[in-house]
C-alpha cells in the first residue's frame, strides 16, 4: 500500500484531497482568495472520489464503501458505489450526508447557490464509463465531454460568480477540448482499462486496429490519427480561449493556466512526433509559463 493510499485508509478525507498535487492543472492555486480556493478543493473533493470510484481507484480497506453505506464485500461494485454517492450527493441539498467530502461540500452548495446538475453529471459520466467502452463516432465522445468535463468549468464559473450564457459555452469548448487532450495522453492507459476514447469511425478512416493501441509505440497510422485529433482539440481551444479576456483578476489568471496547459499538452503531443503509446508527453514549466504569457495578452 503506498503512503496516499495508508493516508486515505485511515483518512479518506484526507486522502482524497492530497491527490489535488497530482493532478495536471492546478486545483486552487494559492493566488486567489481563500474563500474561492476552500470551495474549489470541496468541488474537487467531489470530483476526484466520483473518479476514483468509477475508475475503481479507491483505497484499499474499504472505508469509501462504509462511509457511503455499501457492505465491504460490495466495494468492488462500481456501480452499486456509484448509487450510493449520488443518493449521499443528494442529502447535501436537503440533509446531512455521510461521506466527508460531501459534509464539507454543504457549505460550498449553500454560499455559492450551486445546483445539482454538474454534480449529477460527473457522477453519471462515471456511471456510463462502466457500461460504454468505446465510441463510435466524434459527437458521441462530445456528448460523454458534457458529461465528464464541462460541468467542472460550469463550476468553476458558479463558485466565482462569473457564469453567463456566453461564459459557460466557451468554458465547455475549453473543458471539452481538455478532456479530449487527456484521452490522447492516456491512450495506453485507457486500453489497460479496456477504455477507448478514440472515435470508432476516425480509426476506421486512418487504419487504426485496437492492436495498433497496445503496441509500444505507434505506427504511421496512429500517429496520424493523434494529430487529427490533437488539432480538434487545438481549436476547441482557441474557440474557448476568449473566455479569459471576459473575466478579470486572479480568475483571469487561473483560466489562462487551463488553456496554457492545453495548448503546452498539444505541444508536447506534436514534440513527441504524435507517439503518445509510451506514455504521456510532457511539456515544461518554462513552456506552460510562456503560453499562459501568450493567452493573457490575447495573442492566439
Amino acid at each position: 500500500m503506498t503512503a496516499t493510499e495508508t493516508a486515505h485508509a485511515v483518512d479518506p478525507e484526507r486522502g482524497t484531497l492530497a491527490k489535488a498535487a497530482d493532478e495536471n492543472f492546478p486545483v486552487a492555486p494559492f493566488f486567489l482568495p481563500r474563500a474561492w480556493r476552500t470551495d474549489l478543493m470541496a468541488v474537487y473533493g467531489f470530483a476526484r472520489l466520483v473518479d476514483d470510484i468509477g475508475d475503481g481507484d479507491l483505497a484499499p480497506g474499504g472505508a469509501d464503501a462504509r462511509l457511503l453505506g455499501v457492505p465491504e464485500d460490495r466495494a468492488d461494485d462500481r456501480l452499486l458505489m456509484l448509487d450510493a454517492f449520488e443518493e449521499d450527493l443528494r442529502r447535501v441539498f436537503d440533509d446531512t450526508p455521510r461521506h466527508p467530502l460531501l459534509r464539507r461540500l454543504v457549505p460550498t452548495v449553500r454560499r455559492r447557490a450551486l445546483t445539482p446538475g454538474p454534480f449529477l453529471g460527473l457522477i453519471a459520466a462515471n456511471r456510463q464509463d462502466q457500461l460504454v467502452a468505446r465510441y463510435e463516432t466524434y459527437d458521441d465522445l462530445l456528448a460523454y465531454c458534457e458529461l465528464s468535463a464541462n460541468p467542472v468549468g460550469r463550476l468553476v464559473l458558479a463558485v466565482t460568480g462569473t457564469s453567463t450564457p456566453e461564459r459557460i459555452r466557451r468554458s465547455d469548448e475549453i473543458c471539452t477540448a481538455l478532456q479530449i487532450v487527456e484521452h490522447l495522453q492516456d491512450v495506453a492507459e485507457d486500453l489497460g482499462r479496456d477504455r477507448v476514447y478514440l472515435p470508432a469511425e476516425d480509426m476506421k478512416r486512418f487504419h487504426v486496429q485496437e492492436s495498433d493501441l497496445g503496441a509500444p509505440t505507434a505506427n504511421a497510422s496512429v500517429r496520424a490519427l493523434i494529430a487529427y485529433e490533437a488539432a480538434r482539440a487545438r481549436d476547441l481551444l482557441n474557440e474557448g480561449a476568449p473566455l479569459v479576456g471576459s473575466v478579470h483578476g486572479r480568475l483571469r489568471l487561473l483560466l489562462a493556466g487551463f488553456v496554457a496547459g492545453g495548448r503546452a499538452a498539444l505541444d508536447a503531443i506534436a514534440a513527441a512526433d504524435h507517439d503518445v503509446l509510451p506514455g504521456p508527453p510532457r511539456s515544461g514549466k518554462v513552456h506552460l509559463l510562456r503560453e499562459a504569457g501568450v493567452v493573457l495578452r490575447g495573442e492566439g
